[in-house]
């Protein structure tokens, strides 16, 4: 009886073992193909896109008054007088110092001297001209009488008008030239008097009464006498990047920003385009017009411009994240059959989540969402769309 039990027993084991066995190797054979799927990493994708730019980037600029000019005596002299000082305000003409110069006075006097000298010269040369010029006629008109007057006598009369003709006008010329002198002179006396340029405001006076001034390049031209500036216009210098230059004419209205006036915008047309691009920095300056005639904006302070950055043809745009960068390249991660490619580009503009690329890509390239160099080439992924990040 009992070595039946146990025969029993063995015959129940070996059956239940049988059954686990099939039923592992029917769960096997069911999830073996699955299983080998997801070993493969998966990666968010999307596709390259192609786009019109019209966008802006911030750059700095400095702003600077429209006209600004040191002023300097045009004659050696000292200061007499000077009306103004720092901050008045000035119009064109309004006089703004006076000179003294002593010497100016004697080269006056001698010039006025040498121009009546010969003011007197010249009438008597006139006087004796209109005397031997009627002589010479009364000795012609005697001439007609056959032996009144020798024909020897009647030459040398004619040759003394002649000759005093000629004197007179010689008389004439160094009359002139002394008259030139003497207005020249006067002319030196009149830069004695320092006067504005244009309407503006003196931002720096160097000068007293008593100091020593004379020409840029002269005795005394250690120091102007005053700076004026136009502070109700100004110019906003922006050195743009060449990259950036294309596509933004002359006449278009640029928004900027001043830390001085927070929370406050302004805007200027572009005026002036250099069309020469520093070889150092790679920039070229345009300015902006900027009116300010409430005189509000200080000259030498830096604005934040957003510059307007247009192409006039498509580009093409991936999200920022999926540019990588290593110490050799910048590259995209481009997924073509379930492969992973290595594609090197150059990035140009950043438009929100977005940024310019140039390379072998193409617009609705499949792309890894996240760039890195962890996604080796050539590796075989699962992908999964991502929304686009426009």
């Amino acid at each position: 009886m009992r070595g039946r039990r146990t025969a029993a027993c063995l015959l129940i084991i070996a059956v239940v073992a049988i059954a686990g066995c099939a039923r592992g190797q029917t769960a096997e054979a069911q999830s073996g193909a699955p299983a080998a799927t997801e070993q493969l990493p998966t990666i968010q994708v999307t596709k390259v896109e192609a786009q019109t730019l019209n966008s802006t980037i911030s750059l700095p600029g400095e702003l600077t008054p429209f006209e600004s000019v040191d002023l300097y005596a045009k004659e050696t002299g000292f200061v007499k007088s000077i009306r103004v000082d720092r901050g008045s305000k000035v119009k064109r003409g309004e006089v703004l110092a006076e000179l003294e110069a002593p010497e100016l006075v004697a080269q006056r006097a001698q010039a006025s001297a040498a121009y009546q000298s010969a003011q007197s010269q010249l009438s008597s040369a006139k006087a004796k001209l209109a005397a031997d010029q009627a002589t010479f006629e009364r000795l012609r008109e005697a001439a007609k009488t056959p032996g009144v007057v020798a024909g020897n006598d009647l030459v040398i009369a004619q040759k003394t008008a002649e000759a005093d003709d000629a004197n007179v006008a010689a008389l004439e010329k160094t009359a002139q030239a002394a008259q030139e002198g003497m207005r020249a002179v006067e002319q030196l006396e009149a830069y004695l008097t320092i006067t504005a340029p244009f309407d503006g405001q003196v931002t720096t006076r160097y000068v007293h009464p008593g100091a020593l001034v004379g020409p840029s390049a002269g005795a005394g031209a250690t120091k102007p006498i005053v700076r004026i500036q136009n502070l109700t216009r100004d110019r906003l210098v922006v050195p743009v990047p060449e990259s950036n230059i294309a596509g933004v004419p002359a006449g278009t209205m640029v928004k900027f920003t001043l830390s001085a006036f927070p929370g406050r915008t302004f805007q200027a047309p572009i005026a002036r385009i250099s069309r020469e691009v520093d070889e150092k920095t790679r920039t070229m300056p345009v300015e902006l017009d900027v009116a300010d005639p409430k005189g509000e904006l200080s000259p030498g302070v830096f604005c934040d411009v957003q510059w307007p950055v247009r192409r006039t043809y498509s580009t093409l745009f991936v999200p920022v994240s999926s540019v990588a960068s290593n110490l050799q390249r910048t590259f995209i991660v481009r997924v073509r059959n379930n492969r992973t490619e290595w594609v090197d580009v150059k990035t140009g503009v950043r438009v929100g989540p977005l940024i310019e690329v140039f390379g072998d890509v193409h617009e609705g390239d499949t792309i890894a969402t996240r760039g890195t160099d962890q996604i080796r080439p050539s590796t075989e992924v699962r992908v999964k769309e991502a929304k686009s990040a426009a």
